[in-house]
């Protein structure tokens, strides 16, 4: 039984739930952390990935990539790469797709991997993660990603997930899964009949995003989405580090931009004070050794910082409108405005909020949790063997999109099949009258509703198998067009119609009398009924079989490599502190059960390991660690059965000798209580002289 879990991919951090237990648990990592760093590192080696990318980004950053939602499905020619470069400290690359990869050193050698292999292995160690943690078996998974993702961006967070081993059961905006974590453990203050309005606004690391919903109890429809792509946590730290950079260069002669570590190091304390000051009004910034050797310091108040991100608070207001006007709505119509993300802890953040909404906020649910709540329960619904409260939810569809074909006998060769604004998923039904096989596309209808660079085409399809009946010139098609629970675009099915006489049952007209005895009456009638199944070739831009498999076998090779220095590791580790200890103990627990001789031998084998171990053994390979471990344990384990038999014929006589000493207590106790009730007089009753006995027992 697969164990169904939800992951919310921060752009800093990443959070997993699980569900188990009758209700969702979140996953801790290997230090016990409720959210891991999304990162992957490069070493010599092997990868660091999660809290040990992180431990070493300072020491390895131009080999360590993080930003990775931002990059993943994205074209190195998109006008947003433009921006999201000066994020990144690993150089990137335009691959031979047009996509972005990473160019990294790594096992010695200039390597590339492209945005979904990187995103890739991320989620196989939050898969790791998982089933050390639940000891489950993990195949199913619910992504979340930015509402703005397209169709391009969300087939490669599923190529990722498949990538890693998982199933994804659905890849769901990230606001949405909130909601629907609200929808489900808020069901109690939930109104049954009228929907409740809700304003979900999520600002993280990197963006903002708000959908409003209507809620009730077992069902969730989001009635508009909007977002600001370039709004979080990590503008404020550029904010807070770019006016420190600008002041050093003044105080302490020394401009930080012009060193990437430097600079890297200021931003992690700028983040660091950002925090201090959402409950404080000064905080002070302490770097030491930032370059050149320099210690720098200084500080900053509340009020500094809410000017410095004033631009930003600006336009705070500018996705909120923009939902609201595609849920028909007014701020009077909303109910409630919850908020999550990390980033709206800083309080001028809540405080534009409040002022926008003309409400006070609700945290009722964990702003850092809420998410991959969710997620986990959308998981759990789509599970077989899992049993859940019912709960229905549609999403709000963001583009517009239309399905292409050549015209042939149509008045039409296009029509706008899923709006924008709709809700999804949905399914739609058209009848084209084809001579033979055709080809169908699915675009986006409007291009200004996308964002600069969108690729205007989702994808095509090969419809194969028509062929007209003898005598026509064409057959009539159906298709069905599905806009998917994933947002996917595709058709479902296909099939060719022709019409034919079938027996219709005669139904008895209203108020008219029927003769139970009498036949049934039949008549017939012209229909059309389904002839043939057509073949779908689809197009998409997810990635081919063939390359997923590949790219698939080249991460579990990664993942054999990283196993194999992690446990190499682990028995140098054991060797190196074997020699310690047990040079430690043969010269006081050991040292009365070994001779001269085998002290003088094994000390002499713990020099001479210990030297090669910090010499020629220093990046040796795991099966010499284990055979210098076996050489020496060979005789370290002898004097140590020596000592153990010893120390276990010590407790065997101590056993006796307490058990001895029991003995001739109880005995002592026994003689006292018969010389005690020979003393007593002879006219004592016979009931105080049976509860004397019982005293005796109990005293026994």
């Amino acid at each position: 039984m697969s164990t169904p879990f939800g992951v919310d991919l921060g752009n800093n951090n990443t959070v997993i739930a699980c569900a188990r237990n009758r209700g969702i648990d979140i996953i801790v990592n290997e230090v016990s952390n409720r959210s891991t760093p999304s990162l992957i590192g490069f070493g010599s080696r092997n990868r660091f990935i999660g809290e040990t990318g992180k431990n070493q980004q300072t020491s390895n950053l131009k080999n360590t990539v993080d930003n990775l939602k931002r990059i993943l499905g994205l074209n190195f020619k998109d006008p947003d790469f433009e921006i999201e470069q000066k994020y990144f400290s690993a150089p990137l690359i335009e691959n031979k797709d047009g996509g972005i990869s990473a160019k990294i050193r790594f096992l010695g050698e200039e390597q590339e991997f492209t945005s979904t292999q990187l995103a890739a292995m991320y989620i196989n160690k939050i898969k790791d993660i998982t089933y050390k943690e639940t000891k489950g078996n993990i195949t199913d998974i619910c992504l979340s990603v930015p509402v703005w993702y397209t169709e391009k961006q969300r087939r490669a967070a599923a190529d990722a997930c498949r990538i890693a081993g998982l199933n994804p059961v659905r890849i769901v905006n990230e606001v949405t899964a909130a909601a629907v974590g609200y929808g489900v453990f808020k069901a109690g203050d939930l109104p049954e009949e009228k929907p409740k309005t809700v304003a979900f606004v999520d600002i993280g690391h990197s963006s903002l995003q708000v959908s409003i919903a209507a809620v009730k109890k077992g069902e969730l429809k989001i009635l508009g989405s909007a977002y600001d792509k370039h709004f979080g946590g990590r503008d404020f730290d550029y904010a807070i580090a770019n006016h420190f950079a600008d002041e050093f260069i003044g105080k302490y002669k020394i401009n930080v931009r012009e060193n990437p570590k430097a600079f890297y190091r200021l931003l992690a304390a700028a983040e660091k004070l950002k925090k201090v000051l959402s409950a404080n009004t000064q905080a002070p910034i302490n770097v030491e050794s930032i370059m050149n050797d320099i210690d720098v310091s200084s500080s900053l108040t509340r009020a500094d910082l809410e000017e410095f991100v004033q631009p930003l608070l600006e336009r705070v207001h500018i996705p909120i409108e923009t939902a609201l006007k595609d849920a028909a709505l007014s701020n009077s119509d909303i109910d409630s405005i919850e908020v999550i993300g990390g980033c709206t802890r800083v309080p001028a953040l809540k405080a534009k909020l409040s002022e926008i909404f003309g409400k006070q906020l609700s945290f009722t649910l964990n702003q850092d949790e809420a998410i991959s709540r969710g997620n986990a329960f959308i998981c759990a619904m789509h599970s077989p063997t899992l049993r859940v409260r019912p709960f229905k939810f549609e999403d709000f569809n963001p583009y517009s999109v239309s399905y292409f074909w050549d015209k042939e006998e149509e008045d039409e060769d296009h029509l706008e099949v899923f709006p924008r604004g709709g809700l999804f998923p949905s399914t739609k039904i058209i009848t084209l009258y084809r001579k033979g096989d055709f080809e169908v596309e699915a675009k986006y209808t409007n291009r200004e509703e996308l964002p600069k660079g969108t690729e205007s085409t989702l994808v095509k399809w090969v419809i194969k198998g028509v062929v007209p009946n003898e005598g026509e010139s064409s057959i009539p098609v159906k298709l069905k067009l599905r806009n998917d629970p994933s947002g996917f675009y595709t058709i479902e099915s296909a099939h060719t119609v022709e019409e034919k006489l079938v027996k219709e049952l005669v139904e008895p007209k209203e108020g008219e009398e029927v003769d139970e005895d009498a036949e049934p009456e039949y008549r017939e009638v012209k229909k059309l009924v389904k002839k043939d199944d057509l073949t779908i070739i689809a197009q998409t831009s997810a990635l081919t079989d063939e390359s997923r498999e590949k790219l698939t076998e080249k991460e579990n090779s990664l993942v054999m490599e990283d196993k194999l220095v992690a446990d190499t590791e682990d028995r140098k580790n054991a060797l190196e502190e074997y020699i310690y200890e047990l040079r430690g103990k043969l010269d006081e627990q050991y040292k009365d059960f070994a001779s001269d001789e085998e002290k003088s031998k094994l000390s002499d084998m713990l020099m001479k390991t210990e030297d090669w171990l910090y010499e020629d053994g220093f990046d040796s390979t795991k099966a010499k660690y284990i055979a210098k471990y076996e050489e020496l344990a060979s005789i370290g384990n002898i004097i140590r059965g020596r000592y153990l038999a010893k120390e276990e014929e010590k407790k065997q006589a101590l056993r006796q000798k307490q058990e001895a000493s029991q003995a001739a207590a109880m005995a002592e106790k026994l003689a006292a209580a018969r010389q005690a009730n020979k003393d007593k007089p002879e006219e004592k009753t016979e009931e105080k002289a049976e509860e004397k006995a019982e005293d005796i027992e109990m005293q026994e």
